[in-house]
């Protein structure tokens, strides 16, 4: 961490900032590192791709270094759109994976038209909403799957709301809900659990222990309206 004067409003414009912004934009690279790797979501891509037609359009939601997810969507021969808060992930995700587009932005306020994507990718990025922001979002990220597109989510499940963690090195602030809690969150947005897999990874990170990791494989059934 650089030690050194900054102004009061330098102070001021990062307490602006969405939290996953500062966190994300601080861990750059290295996060990628400690996280691309993971077998769990490899595999939950792998299940995602499996199940989209050519040329799909896919979005992903907290794209980070846009590894491994939006290249490994690319190379499968699908089109990518990646939000994130953070300048530095989207500056690296533009540079890693130049096939797909990278949008700064904060995803609770992105227009999203309904039925537009075949396949969403959630993964990690809801442990800095509150519930009500989890719940809403998910609701709107059914909304814009077309029947019968694919949605895969990835959390850490546990019961606390608002609760101090250190992640890589840093406190953050996380949310989230018991497993069986996620899975009725994600059924009340509008989609189908098809299947779950709980795993343990740990962070290749120094001084990471293992992490409980929730997969859940959706899929948006009915028709538009």
């Amino acid at each position: 961490m650089r030690v050194g004067h900054r102004r009061d409003t330098d102070v001021t414009q990062e307490h602006q900032r969405p939290p996953a912004a500062v966190l994300f934009d601080a861990l750059g690279a290295d996060y990628e590192r400690a996280f691309a790797q993971a077998p769990a979501h490899l595999a939950a891509l792998e299940w995602l791709i499996e199940r989209l037609p050519p040329g799909a359009r896919t979005l992903d939601v907290g794209s980070g270094t846009g590894r491994p997810t939006a290249a490994a969507l690319v190379e499968a021969g699908h089109s990518v759109l990646g939000v994130d808060v953070s300048p530095v992930m989207v500056e690296l995700a533009r540079r890693q994976v130049p096939e797909a587009e990278f949008r700064r932005a904060d995803v609770r306020d992105l227009p999203l038209e309904a039925g537009s994507f075949d396949g969403v990718c959630v993964f990690f990025s809801l442990l800095q909403m509150t519930r009500a922001e989890q719940s809403a979002l998910l609701r709107r990220l059914a909304r814009a799957l077309r029947p019968g597109g694919h949605l895969v989510l990835a959390t850490v499940p546990a019961d606390v709301e608002d609760v101090e963690v250190v992640f890589m090195g840093r406190p953050v602030r996380a949310t989230s809900f018991a497993e069986d809690d996620v899975v009725a969150l994600v059924e009340g947005a509008g989609l189908t659990v098809l299947s779950r897999r709980s795993a343990l990874f740990t962070p290749d990170h120094p001084g990471a222990g293992p992490e409980p990791h929730l997969f859940l494989h959706c899929r948006r059934d009915g028709t538009d309206h």
